[in-house]
């Protein structure tokens, strides 16, 4: 399919689309690199690391790779961004949150289907799930248990919008696991977990923001976003519980790419020491051994991975199938979006 004719096709998704249309108003113009003719790379990412996508399509203007190119990036909630980019959203080169992010962009042919025959298993980042909440940690919030009390309200995203919120769901309900729970106990803790959440936004990114402006006792976020918050100045503290799960971020590049090298290019760019020091220090935990080495960040007693729980396509049929799923149950009980 032509670039042509998928914004043709996004142009009709954004009519018919309300999320659509939310995106593009994240949309940034950004530019890096003008001048030698090294082309234009789109770049559509979920909301968390904005600030270290920019930091990093800078820096790699200034390689020898990247003299000449520019960059235009969009970023808002994972699931939103998939769908885009599925219904004509132009991309080079996608940044998502989870992996099932990437892989129904296969069926379509706008992703090839060894996008991660590589050493990263296809993935750019780690990072943990984490509990952040507000100075002093006047709730007393230790670990998952505390987020069932009734005195503690809780903001986490939409499961249905928001990868990040995924990750949340599948850390607390393993967390469970772990404890020694059976699935269906586990289950009903994500329901008494739920009531307890006041807001579920689009993105981490929102959620954050709702938190940061006052709402919520307890915030249920990637590790990586509260370290860049504390870095902007936020009042906040995190718990690393001792149950938690391993994220682990995908990168792709569009099979329709009309710069496809220049694409490539860039995701090995991303493996690069250099920037794996830029995503270290924002926060993320990174893929290549040596340059984690270098930061300080804390391994949980028990740290469980999406293989652990049954992988993605399980999990995903099972927890998040809009009408049958787990979470779909839970949100038509406390009132909240399952689309």
């Amino acid at each position: 399919m032509s670039k042509h004719a998928r914004l043709t096709r996004f142009l009709t998704f954004v009519l018919v689309t309300v999320f659509a249309a939310l995106i593009l108003s994240s949309c940034g113009g950004g530019s890096s690199g003008e001048g030698s003719g090294g082309g234009t790379l789109t770049l559509v990412a979920y909301s968390t690391p904005r600030e270290a996508y920019e930091q990093i399509t800078s820096t790699y203007a200034e390689t020898e790779a990247g003299q000449g190119v520019s960059f235009e990036t969009s970023f808002g909630s994972s699931g939103e961004q998939s769908r885009a980019v599925e219904g004509g959203l132009p991309a080079d080169v996608i940044a998502l949150s989870l992996e099932p992010d990437v892989t129904r962009l296969i069926e379509p042919g706008l992703v090839e289907d060894d996008w991660n025959a590589d050493e990263y298993n296809g993935m750019v980042t780690d990072s943990v799930v984490v509990l952040a909440v507000r100075p002093g940690n006047l709730k007393g919030i230790q670990g998952w248990s505390d987020l069932v009390r009734e005195d503690v309200e809780v903001i986490t995203p939409n499961p249905f919008t928001s990868g990040g919120a995924r990750w949340n769901v599948m850390a607390a309900y393993g967390a469970q696991l772990e404890q020694g729970a059976s699935e269906d106990e586990a289950i009903g803790y994500l329901r008494q977990l739920f009531t307890n959440v006041s807001v579920q936004d689009k993105s981490a990114r929102e959620s954050l923001q709702t938190f940061a402006g006052g709402k919520g006792d307890v915030l249920i976020a990637y590790e990586n976003e509260i370290i860049t918050a504390q870095q902007e100045g936020e009042e906040l503290e995190f718990v690393v519980p001792e149950q938690t799960i391993l994220i682990e971020n995908p990168v792709a590049v569009i099979s329709d790419s009309q710069n496809p090298d220049q694409a490539q290019a860039f995701v090995d760019f991303l493996r690069s020491p250099e920037s794996q020091r830029i995503f270290g220090e924002q926060g993320y935990r990174p893929v290549v051994e040596e340059v984690l080495g270098e930061f300080d960040y804390p391994t949980p007693p028990s740290l469980f991975t999406i293989e652990d729980l049954g992988g993605w396509q399980e999990v995903t049929t099972r927890f998040f199938n809009a009408d049958s799923g787990v979470m779909a149950d839970i949100n038509r009980e406390v009132g909240a979006p399952t689309g």
